[in-house]
C-alpha cells in the first residue's frame, strides 16, 4: 500500500519531540537509518515501495544482479506501510507523501512539519504505536 497527498505524523508513544538522526549499529546500517538516508537525501525522489526495496538489498548486502526477480519475491507477501517505520515510531520524523506517491521527511520539531499538520487539503494519519495500549 502506498500513500497520495498524505503526512504521517509521529507516533502519539513516540518518546521524541525532537528529530533524531537514525545511526548505524555496531557499524552495520539499521532500517532506520538505510530508510532515513535514502529519503532525506532524496526527497520526493522515491515512493514507498522503492525506499522498502532498497532497504532490504542494502541491509542484506545483496547483488543486484537480479533485481527484478528479486524485486517480484520481495514484494510477493505484504509489507507494512511507513506508519510503522522506525522513523515515525521512534526517531521523530514524519513522512509526507506527494500527489505522486513520493516521499520526504520532516522533523517533528520544524516549521515544515507544523505547516503539513495543519494542512486541510492533505490526508493525516498517525504513526503506529510502539506499544500496545
Amino acid at each position: 500500500m502506498s500513500y497520495k497527498n498524505t503526512f504521517i505524523t509521529i507516533s502519539e508513544d513516540s518518546p521524541r519531540n525532537t528529530a533524531v538522526i537514525p545511526v548505524p549499529k555496531n557499524e552495520k546500517p539499521t532500517i532506520a537509518s538505510i530508510e532515513f538516508e535514502l529519503i532525506k537525501n532524496n526527497p520526493y525522489h522515491y515512493t514507498q515501495a522503492d525506499v522498502q526495496f532498497q532497504t532490504y538489498v542494502r541491509k542484506n548486502k545483496l547483488e543486484t544482479e537480479n533485481l527484478a526477480e528479486l524485486k517480484d519475491q520481495f514484494f510477493s507477501k505484504p509489507k507494512a506501510c511507513f506508519r510503522a517505520s522506525p522513523l515515525v515510531k521512534s526517531y521523530g520524523w514524519g513522512i509526507h507523501y506527494d500527489n505522486e506517491g513520493k516521499i520526504a521527511l520532516y522533523a517533528v520539531n520544524s516549521e515544515e512539519y507544523l505547516a503539513l499538520e495543519k494542512e486541510a487539503h492533505i490526508q493525516k494519519l498517525k504513526g503506529m504505536r510502539t506499544k500496545r495500549k
